[in-house]
């Protein structure tokens, strides 16, 4: 079934409330007390809520055991990703499985995962209905102005709780007084919400900074997994991403093709975020066995490469490779065989080329880097917002939506069904 955006938004709070339950009891069950684990101060559990909707939307055309297992291996590697981000970006744990058999370094546990996916499972079958069925019967003015305010109190709280995480108190004090930072609330009142949160963040989770990191890191450009270094690697990945697949379609097909995920130059945009993600998610495993990569490898690729299929078909209408043909496929958006690619793609990339390519750019003198990299910033941003605009403007043609505003008619004049035809070869129109 597919839902509007208010719906979709309806069951994000929905689950998030039930999250926040769930998580509460199972606290209070635990340490005999009661313990706020969400993230934000309003009874929501945000991770829960954005699952639900993330599984709602990626595995809705997935049915009996594969329903289980792709929700199973999605909530698995949502959990994987979000734990080692949150640690990234605030040196903190908000969740520790260690004390659990068959965890992954606590980010994740096999019984955790199997009941997520059951939930999930649940949640597909019977509850998503229910929850959207209980959200029709509200008066169509009242839940436009209900999700509204939902929206707005969950902006502030996750804006409040954020500040407070980066410990940026004296930044809090001065947005609170700004005219109309909080409307509809008074200093006093935001900054009681402000104490409120810094007291439960400090009592929550324990913090292990990192000593050293920040004074070698001014020296050095692009340090680390910082942000000019990710930049510099999702151009140099799109760029080898590209011309490896040109060079494979050719091996295997006997012919040149373009395999551009864009309409200026040879980038391939999956990857370039793919390794992007593969740096941010592996990094801290490169000391690890190489079976131990190659598995992480093959589940977050098979899962990545799936949503990327779905997201394409779900906002352009379009399909740009197809594995049906292939044994072991899923929906031929994935198969086993290039799911096993990826693994092996993991550990040589942690493992022999990560490591060279890093020292490289790290040599780049500092003004030099930043300024390169924002330019690298400004225009792969772009190409793919002109890339997005040709492709819609594509699919507007097939449906016979003539050219009415400016972006409409360049996008016939400079990207017609020619020109995108032999930038996207392969493009299936869905729709």
């Amino acid at each position: 079934m597919v839902y509007s955006g208010y719906e979709l938004i309806w069951l994000f709070f929905v689950c998030s409330f039930l999250g926040w339950i769930w998580e509460t009891l199972a606290a209070a069950f635990q340490k005999k007390k009661f313990v706020n684990r969400g993230l934000v101060n309003l009874p929501f559990c945000i991770l829960y809520g954005i699952a639900a909707v993330f599984i709602t939307v990626f595995c809705r055309e997935l049915r009996g055991v594969w329903l289980y297992l792709g929700s199973f291996i999605l909530v698995t590697v949502f959990k994987w990703c979000a734990g080692h981000l949150i640690e990234r970006m605030y040196h903190e744990r908000w969740w520790d499985y260690s004390h659990r058999r068959w965890n992954v370094e606590g980010y994740i546990s096999l019984v955790d995962s199997a009941l997520w996916g059951a939930l999930a499972m649940v949640m597909m079958k019977w509850g998503n209905a229910l929850v959207v069925q209980l959200f029709r019967m509200i008066p169509g003015l009242c839940r436009g102005i209900l999700i509204w305010l939902l929206v707005i109190f969950l902006f502030v709280d996750i804006m409040v709780t954020l500040l407070a995480l980066r410990g940026k108190r004296e930044k809090m004090k001065q947005l609170a007084k700004v005219e109309g930072w909080f409307d509809g609330f008074t200093t006093s009142l935001s900054q009681k919400i402000f104490e409120c949160v810094e007291k439960r963040i400090s009592n929550a989770y324990s913090v292990a900074k990192k000593a050293g990191e920040e004074e070698k890191s001014a020296a050095v450009f692009a340090y680390g997994c910082s942000f000019y270094k990710m930049v510099w690697l999702f151009s140099i990945a799109s760029f080898l991403g590209d011309i490896i697949e040109t060079i494979f379609c050719r091996i295997t097909m006997g012919r040149w093709m373009s395999r551009s995920s864009v309409v200026w130059g040879p980038f391939s945009i999956v990857w370039g975020l793919a390794f992007v993600f593969a740096t941010i998610l592996l990094h801290k495993y490169r000391n690890k066995p190489d079976r131990t990569i190659f598995l992480v490898g093959t589940f977050l690729g098979g899962a990545y490469e799936y949503i990327c299929s779905m997201f394409t078909e779900l906002v352009f209408g379009k399909v740009f490779w197809d594995y049906s043909e292939v044994r072991f496929n899923l929906g031929g958006r994935i198969n086993l065989l290039f799911c096993f690619f990826w693994g092996i793609a993991a550990v040589v990339w942690i493992k022999w080329i990560y490591p060279v390519i890093s020292g490289w750019i790290e040599k780049i003198p500092l003004r030099i880097g930043k300024i390169v990299s924002w330019f690298l910033v400004v225009f792969m941003c772009c190409n793919m917002v002109v890339s997005s605009l040709a492709l819609v403007r594509s699919t507007q043609r097939k449906d016979g939506v003539q050219a009415e505003y400016g972006w409409q008619k360049i996008m016939d004049e400079k990207y017609d069904d020619e020109k995108l035809e032999s930038i996207y070869p392969n493009a299936i129109n869905t729709e």
